[in-house]
């Protein structure tokens, strides 16, 4: 990933990172682990680079239009706040 300027801080000062990320479209949801990121150490703002979210995303279509499997199925507890 390049280095750029935080958007809410200005700091250059970025690490990279593995997280867990949670893609979701119309309840309906891809669990991608292990994707790379690019946190500022001034104030911990995420940044994504463009083509690793092109890339989830066609994965997730790919996925619910039945051209792929995922790699497997995990299960989510729910909780209903009200």
């Amino acid at each position: 990933m390049r280095q750029v300027r935080c958007n809410v801080c200005g700091s250059d000062r970025y690490e990279e990172r593995r997280i867990e990320y949670l893609y979701g479209l119309k309840g309906r949801y891809l669990f991608v682990p292990n994707t790379p990121v690019e946190v500022c150490l001034n104030c911990g703002t995420v940044c994504y680079d463009a083509a690793v979210l092109k890339h989830i995303e066609q994965r997730f279509f790919a996925i619910y239009e039945e051209q792929q499997e995922p790699d497997r199925y995990v299960r989510m507890p729910e909780v209903v706040l009200a």
